[in-house]
């Protein structure tokens, strides 16, 4: 275990995604989303299969005995590009970012319904509070009109945000799935795959002509979005999930610095509130997963002492 190493990793793979969704939020109002789409998961497979191939493991990648599982995947990941995309073009960078930490929220009553694990008093409160703070960001831009002064766009940025955070959580449990089966690397292959292969689809409904500089952004979300996952996978290999994954909620920071640099967007008192609600209701979860982890353990090392 390499506690130091594990944070780095995390900290730089949430920089780089919140430099990505930077990216797509100064690319989103003229290119379409499909093309976003393409590019996001096309030019992110360069750096996953120059990773496995480094480590002589591109047959395992390309290797899966469920492809019909890995296609629900990517068919979900899609789904949730096309969202969160089209949040992104619509929403302040710190509005979407801060929506989407209900999306481990959500996976918890997710895991619940589907997978049939066991979900304790603490977690489902935890959910409910983190749906609070979700229903405080976007009730004022749910009420179209004058009262609010929000607009039609900012209301439909804030259901696809919303959208995005279920399907993100359809997808890690779909993940959860496959790892039964499947390796690591054949996952985020095949992910980038089908995404890539759906964003493909939408060319006969037009795309865009980029500029050069626009060509190279483009280009940048996907190889920045490939890299970001590989640091994220790695960072897990170092220490436990529950010591790295509060780390998730550093991107608030940078979403907020780069949202105020880039375009010069500053959150509003619901967002804020809301995100501070959904941020301990998260933080709350990881919590009670480590304590749990840690009787697990007891009672293991105890079965095993009276052995």
């Amino acid at each position: 275990m390499n506690i130091f190493k594990a944070i780095s990793l995390k900290l730089l793979s949430t920089l780089l995604f919140a430099f990505m969704s930077a990216l797509i939020r100064w690319l989103g109002d003229v290119v379409p989303l499909g093309q976003l789409v393409f590019f996001r998961a096309a030019f992110a497979i360069v750096p996953v299969v120059l990773i496995y191939a480094i480590r002589r493991e591109l047959l395992a990648a390309l290797r899966t005995k469920r492809i019909v599982g890995q296609f629900g995947r990517g068919t979900m990941g899609a789904a949730g590009m096309f969202f969160n995309f089209a949040a992104l073009a619509r929403l302040p960078l710190a509005d979407c970012t801060a929506i989407s930490f209900a999306s481990p929220l959500i996976t918890v009553a997710l895991a619940a319904a589907l997978l049939k694990e066991r979900v304790r008093v603490y977690r489902w409160s935890a959910v409910a509070v983190g749906l609070v703070g979700v229903v405080v960001m976007l009730l004022p831009r749910l009420s179209i009109g004058t009262i609010t002064g929000m607009s039609t766009a900012a209301t439909i940025g804030a259901l696809c945000a919303a959208g995005g955070a279920f399907t993100n959580a359809g997808s890690v449990i779909q993940t959860r799935r496959l790892t039964d089966t499947e390796t690591t690397s054949s996952i985020v292959f095949y992910f980038s795959f089908f995404c890539a292969l759906a964003g493909l689809a939408s060319l006969p409904f037009g795309w865009y002509m980029p500029s050069p500089l626009q060509l190279a952004g483009l280009i940048m979300v996907g190889v920045i979005g490939g890299v970001s996952h590989l640091l994220l996978t790695e960072s897990y290999r170092h220490a436990p999930a529950s010591l790295v994954a509060p780390f998730d909620y550093t991107a608030m920071l940078w979403a907020f610095v780069l949202g105020y640099g880039m375009f010069g967007e500053l959150p509003d008192r619901y967002i804020v509130g809301g995100a501070a609600i959904v941020i301990g209701a998260g933080l709350f979860v990881i919590w009670r997963e480590r304590q749990l982890g840690l009787e697990r353990a007891r009672e293991k090392a105890t079965g095993a002492n009276w052995s």
